[in-house]
C-alpha cells in the first residue's frame, strides 16, 4: 500500500477534538519533528505516544509516515485494546501497540511514552553491563533506571505483563539489544528523560572508544543525585527546556502545529 500525507484540511481533527486533546498532539507532534531533528529516528520504525486528557486512550503516529511528516492532526487515537476511537486514514505500528499500551495501562502516571532506537542506545543497550556510573548525565538516568530482555520484535501479547513488571515504577528503561525508553508525566518530560539517557549512552560509548581506563562515580557521589533529580524530571527542567525547544521547531519546521 502506498502511503502518503494527508494534510489537516483532509482530516479536520482540530475542530472534533477538546482543546486539551488538541494541546498534547501539538507537543507530541512537535516531539517526533525533534527526534527527527536530532537524528534519533529510525526511518519509521520506532514510535513515542502520549495519552489523551482525560482517559486511557493513547495518541501515537501514522505507521508509514517519516517523523518529520507527523502533524498534530495526523496522530493516531486509540484505545488500549489498539482499535481507532477518532477516525483516521492511518494504521498504527503493531509493536508500537503493543509496548505502549502496556505502559500506558499499567502506569497512570505514563502521559508520554517514547521508544527509540538510536546508535548510541543500541549499543549501550547490546553491553552486559548496561549504563555506567561515569558521568552527571548518567547519574541521574541511574536514579530511576530498569531493563527488560529482548523477546524479539514486540508483537506477542503476553510480553505486557512482564515489560510492566520489569519497567515497575522506573523512568527510563534500558531493552537490552533493542533501545531505550523513557516514561513521563507529559511529553516534556519524557523528552527530558530521553535526551539525557541518550546523552548518556553517547558519552559512554565515546569514552569507551577512547581506550582508556573508565572512572566511575562513586556510590556516595551517586547518592546526592536524587534531589537534584526529582526536582529537575518533575517539571523544573522540562518547564524551561521545552518552550526553548519549541521556538526552535518554530523556527525550523512548523509543519507540526497543522
Amino acid at each position: 500500500m502506498q502511503m502518503r500525507a494527508i494534510d489537516a484540511a483532509e482530516l479536520n481533527v482540530r475542530s472534533r477534538v477538546s482543546p486539551e486533546e488538541w494541546a498534547v498532539r501539538v507537543d507530541l507532534a512537535a516531539c517526533y519533528r525533534i527526534v527527527a531533528h536530532f537524528g534519533w529516528d529510525d526511518l519509521i520504525f520506532t514510535h513515542i505516544s502520549a495519552r489523551v486528557p482525560g482517559g486511557h486512550d493513547f495518541l501515537i503516529n501514522p505507521y508509514g509516515l517519516m517523523f518529520e511528516e507527523v502533524t498534530a492532526s495526523n496522530l493516531v487515537r486509540v484505545d488500549l485494546h489498539g482499535a481507532k476511537t477518532l477516525e483516521s486514514p492511518y494504521e498504527i505500528n503493531p509493536a508500537g501497540y503493543t509496548i505502549h499500551s502496556a505502559i500506558h495501562e499499567a502506569r497512570e502516571d505514563a502521559g508520554c511514552v517514547l521508544h527509540l532506537h538510536t546508535m548510541a542506545g543500541v549499543a549501550v543497550s547490546c553491553q552486559k553491563a548496561g549504563l555506567l556510573p561515569i558521568s552527571q548525565q548518567a547519574s541521574i538516568v541511574l536514579q530511576s533506571y530498569a531493563s527488560h530482555d529482548y523477546e524479539g520484535i514486540a508483537l506477542n501479547p503476553d510480553e505486557k505483563v512482564r515489560l510492566q513488571q520489569h519497567l515497575g515504577e522506573a523512568r527510563n528503561l534500558l531493552l537490552p539489544n533493542h533501545g531505550l525508553l523513557t516514561v513521563g508525566r507529559t511529553v516534556p518530560d519524557a523528552f527530558l528523560s530521553m535526551y539525557t539517557f541518550q546523552r548518556a549512552c553517547e558519552i559512554q560509548v565515546l569514552a569507551q572508544g577512547a581506550g582508556a581506563q573508565l572512572v566511575h562515580i562513586p556510590q556516595a557521589v551517586l547518592d546526592t543525585v536524587p534531589a537534584f533529580s526529582k526536582a529537575v524530571m518533575k517539571g523544573a527542567g522540562s518547564g524551561l527546556a521545552w518552550p526553548a525547544l519549541l521556538r526552535k521547531m518554530d523556527r525550523l519546521d512548523p509543519g507540526f502545529r497543522a
